[in-house]
C-alpha cells in the first residue's frame, strides 16, 4: 500500500460515518480510529510486530513567516528525517547555503516510503534543528530559511 492509497483511505474515512476501520493485507495492518468531536484520524499499522497509536496527517510542506523574517520548513507527515538521500551521500542542504525553489532539501521516510521535501522559495539555510535519523511530527520544524528575495 503506497502513500497515496493510505492518503486516500484517511479522507475516505474522515469524511464517512465509520469511526473505525481496519485493514490487514500480507503482514501489513493499519487501522484508523476516528476522534469525536471532529478531530483528526489517528492510525496504528504494523508490519509483523504492532506498534503504538500514530497520528497521520497528510499535507504539504507548510512555511511559516517569522518574526526575524526567517521561514520555517515543516514537516508534511510523521515520519523519519533524513539529510542525505543514502548513508554515504552528501546532504541535501547545510547551514549557510542556499537552496533553491523546488529543491530536494531532506527525505521523511514514512511507512517506509521516501518523501523528498523541496524548498518552496529560494533562500538560505540558516538553521536545521533536526537530527539525521531521528523521528519527526506533523508540523515539527525542519529548516529555518532565510529568503533572497
Amino acid at each position: 500500500m503506497d502513500a497515496k492509497e493510505i492518503r486516500e483511505l484517511i479522507e475516505v474515512i474522515s469524511r464517512s460515518s465509520f469511526t473505525t476501520f481496519e485493514l490487514e493485507r500480507e503482514g501489513f495492518r493499519m487501522k484508523l480510529v476516528k476522534k469525536t468531536a471532529g478531530g483528526p484520524v489517528r492510525a496504528s499499522e504494523s508490519r509483523n510486530e504492532p506498534t503504538g497509536p500514530l497520528e497521520i496527517a497528510i499535507a504539504e510542506p507548510v512555511e511559516t513567516p517569522q518574526a526575524d523574517g526567517l521561514k520555517e520548513l515543516n514537516s508534511p507527515i510523521v515520519g523519519t528525517f533524513y539529510r542525505a538521500p543514502g548513508p554515504d551521500a552528501p546532504a541535501f542542504a547545510e547551514v549557510g547555503g542556499r537552496v533553491k525553489k523546488g529543491q530536494v532539501v531532506c527525505i521523511v521516510e514514512a511507512m517506509k516510503v521516501m518523501n523528498e521535501i523541496e524548498s518552496e522559495i529560494d533562500a538560505e539555510v540558516v538553521d536545521i534543528p533536526v537530527a539525521n535519523g531521528q523521528p519527526v511530527e506533523y508540523g515539527e520544524v525542519l529548516f529555518r530559511l532565510r529568503p533572497l528575495n
